[in-house]
């Protein structure tokens, strides 16, 4: 007892001394009114000082688990024998009392269920930026400056609508990209999800049906399903959505709204057409259908000019809810998003973000404005584009050149969609590929049913180095080969 305190050196030691105490005292290894060692005698036992020891004691004298007797020592107190007695062990079957909605949320749950990389394999799995990238230096400068200004407010509650500095940067932002302002206004989220979930739980259940791409973001799938609608899923083509097929699917039924993402479309980075952009706006507006458009990766397009979000060709039209984020492209543990739409829907979106998580961080908000009302943001993006561009262009080479038979998808981003042949099952593939170190986003998990995008991959590359990149595609391409032969 006592020797066997294992110190690490991301916490003080005289708390790990009081925890580790605190711990024997509630397992039954102190027992109530039993003498502690001496402080000397602690100290010396577990190789600190005695100052240690004595902060500890200290620490456990004010919680009321031990009390000191003049000349005589410290003792554990009754107080512990108390908690002891009086713990119910009560067990319930939690997997009978969870709700439907958590079940399915479990079994849409891709980072339990998905195919994770193991340590040491070549993953294609994320598409998070490359930490490698960024900007310490610049962010650390930006909250010394901010925390200096106001400090003590960024540290109290916030306001549910967001951080005024950060609205006004946004909204002139989204100005900048040709979106008209004019009876719009806009709230601050945690990230994309937070900004879809709580849209998805702001509008009206009619028909309960909405309309997406097919494939689409596995997360909006499962927020959708989670909300309880039908999905009903839009073939994509080269240039975006087979609009034949969406005018079809609008005049033969009523649908609540459509989820699309016409730049850098994840998972197949296609980046709908100017043209099919305006016929999509111009159908949605017939059949008074609500479009929630996911800003996603718009910054990151390697080749061609910059194409504005749907929003931007909206005018004043109030139809559509715009979801943007910086996570892609900055920094995703900030958990910073926005909400663009018609101020009358804000306003709901305000009461219910206030009666869900009160607000987004404020410190978290204050970090990003900073950052970016620096100048820092059009800096670290033109070294993030250049260095993603660099290894979009080594991906589509080395899978041109080991996987001649596939057909590839996407014009930016930080991922590539790949289709083989029909014969050529992904699922197989993967677990083929696993074996020998490398791993990928089987394609079906985007797609809608069953059945579907079997013979597909998404490929991510931000994360994954060049010579993995070569390494990791020759791999499946020999494995492809194998398998086919």
């Amino acid at each position: 007892m006592y020797s066997d305190l294992q110190l690490t050196e991301d916490r003080p030691v005289y708390i790990q001394v009081k925890d580790y105490l605190k711990r024997l005292m509630l397992k039954g290894g102190l027992q109530p009114n039993q003498k502690l060692p001496s402080t000397r005698e602690l100290s010396t036992l577990m190789k600190v000082s005695r100052s240690t020891i004595l902060l500890a004691y200290a620490e456990l004298e004010e919680e009321g688990l031990i009390y000191a007797l003049k000349g005589k020592g410290n003792y554990v107190s009754t107080l512990i024998e108390t908690q002891q007695t009086n713990a119910i062990h009560w067990q319930l079957d939690w997997t009978a009392e969870v709700s439907d909605y958590a079940i399915q949320a479990e079994q849409y749950d891709l980072m339990k269920h998905g195919s994770g990389a193991e340590r040491g394999e070549i993953s294609f799995t994320s598409i998070a930026p490359d930490e490698k990238l960024f900007d310490l230096q610049n962010v650390k400068r930006a909250f010394l400056d901010r925390m200096s200004l106001e400090g003590e407010v960024l540290l109290n509650y916030g306001y549910a609508q967001g951080y005024k500095p950060l609205m006004n940067y946004l909204m002139n932002y989204m100005e900048n990209k040709g979106v008209d302002l004019t009876g719009k206004d806009i709230l601050i989220t945690n990230g994309f999800t937070e900004g879809f979930d709580l849209v998805l739980g702001a509008l009206r259940k009619k028909s309960g049906k909405a309309l997406c791409e097919n494939p689409t973001h596995h997360t909006a799938i499962k927020n959708l399903k989670l909300h309880q609608f039908q999905l009903t899923g839009i073939d994509m083509e080269p240039d975006g959505l087979d609009l034949k097929q969406l005018e079809q699917e609008l005049s033969g039924s009523a649908y609540d709204l459509a989820y699309l993402v016409p730049s850098y479309h994840n998972p197949t980075g296609i980046v709908t057409s100017p043209a099919k952009r305006t016929e999509i706006i111009r159908l949605m507006n017939e059949y008074q259908v609500p479009i929630v458009e996911d800003g996603f990766n718009e910054e990151l397009r390697y080749s061609g000019s910059h194409v504005s979000p749907l929003i931007a060709s909206m005018g004043k039209g109030n139809g559509l809810v715009y979801l943007g984020s910086f996570s892609k492209v900055l920094f995703p543990g900030l958990r910073v998003g926005w909400i663009i739409a018609d101020a009358t829907l804000i306003d709901y979106l305000e009461s219910m973000k206030r009666a869900r998580s009160i607000h987004t961080s404020t410190l978290d908000q204050s970090l990003l404005y900073q950052y970016l009302s620096n100048g820092n943001f059009e800096k670290y993006l033109k070294r993030a584009r250049t260095e993603y561009k660099r290894k979009y262009e080594l991906a589509v080479h080395c899978l041109k050149r080991h996987l001649p038979m596939c057909q590839i998808s996407g014009a930016g981003g930080l991922h590539l969609f790949v289709q083989f042949p029909p014969e050529v099952r992904t699922r197989e593939l993967l677990a083929a590929c696993k074996v020998n170190g490398v791993t990928f986003t089987p394609g079906d998990t985007f797609y809608l049913e069953p059945g579907q995008g079997l013979h597909t991959m998404r490929l991510g590359f931000s994360r994954v180095s060049d010579e993995n990149i070569r390494k990791g595609i020759r791999i499946i391409g020999e494995t492809v080969a194998s398998m086919m032969n």
